[in-house]
């Protein structure tokens, strides 16, 4: 792995404060395409079934998923799939041509197989999500919304992230970092030649994401990517708020995570140092 990493610069813009967006989680585009059920659809419907990465996949597919990926290429997000880049419990991502020829991401979260309570723990206390009732469909649309609002806040911020670029129901758009025949590489599974400097860029990405109001939650050696000299944060869908009642817990398990992997690499870490770091006032910090 390369001794050199770059660090993206935050967004001009308004300092962030304690305002958060309301998320709408309520029937969208996708679900009224599906209810109507227009010859078009069925047709894109058969063709998607038809496809060969899909034939053995279809059953997790019900017709508002599909809804949603005609919505996302009529819209001009999508022009052509390609194959899975990774399949996991609760979503398969896949390689996907978008706008103007470029290479996108598309997460496809699964209704039925994903874990209710593990998402209920992360949305409940976020006051983004204070009206989401039981409906596990509703949950789980409410996730992939809250991923793309968190993706947006996190790359204001100044944080390396997958570039969101469209959501609907339970389907993501988002920048592909690396291609399917070279795919960005984990720091589990590199050999980091210089921590010191992969950790220093960690944790200054960790403080950005405070200042900009987010905790992680699941941030480890596996969510950090490095691809072309950038370390990469990914997987931000369980990333809840500060003022969510179990974020100093997420965080101080984030810091014990991170230090934990870079003591091994050789780099002089510490989780209480990295959360002082962290968590440090801005203006105390300018001092």
């Amino acid at each position: 792995m390369s001794d050199d990493f770059g660090m993206v610069e935050p967004q001009e813009g308004e300092a962030f404060g304690d305002e958060w967006e309301e998320i709408d989680v309520t029937d969208d585009a996708a679900d009224r395409i599906a209810r109507r059920r227009d010859r078009d659809f069925d047709e894109f419907r058969i063709r998607m079934k038809d496809a060969d990465q899909f034939k053995v996949e279809q059953s997790v597919f019900d017709d508002a998923t599909f809804a949603a990926i005609y919505k996302l290429v009529q819209d001009g997000y999508i022009s052509a799939f390609g194959g899975p880049i990774s399949t996991g419990k609760e979503a398969n991502v896949y390689e996907a041509l978008g706008a103007e020829e470029t290479d996108v991401a598309v997460k496809i979260y699964r209704i039925n197989a994903s874990d209710f309570r593990h998402m209920r723990d992360y949305l409940e206390g976020d006051p983004r999500f204070e009206s989401i009732g039981n409906d596990k469909g509703q949950v789980v649309r409410a996730w992939v919304r809250k991923e793309f609002a968190n993706l947006e806040r996190a790359e204001r911020a100044g944080v390396r992230v997958p570039k969101p670029i469209a959501v609907q129901r339970n389907v993501l758009v988002m920048e592909l970092v690396g291609l399917v025949e070279d795919r960005a590489r984990r720091l589990s599974e590199v050999n980091v030649e210089n921590p010191d400097t992969a950790y220093e860029v960690t944790r200054e990405y960790m403080r950005r994401l405070h200042r900009a109001g987010l905790v992680h939650g699941d941030l480890s050696e596996y969510n950090l990517i490095i691809h072309e000299g950038e370390l990469v944060v990914i997987d931000l869908g369980q990333a809840v708020t500060v003022h969510h009642p179990n974020a100093e817990e997420f965080l101080r398990r984030d810091c014990r995570n991170i230090a934990k992997f870079f003591q091994r690499q050789g780099a002089d870490a510490d989780p209480d140092s990295l959360y002082e770091f962290v968590t440090v006032d801005e203006e105390t910090d300018e001092e």
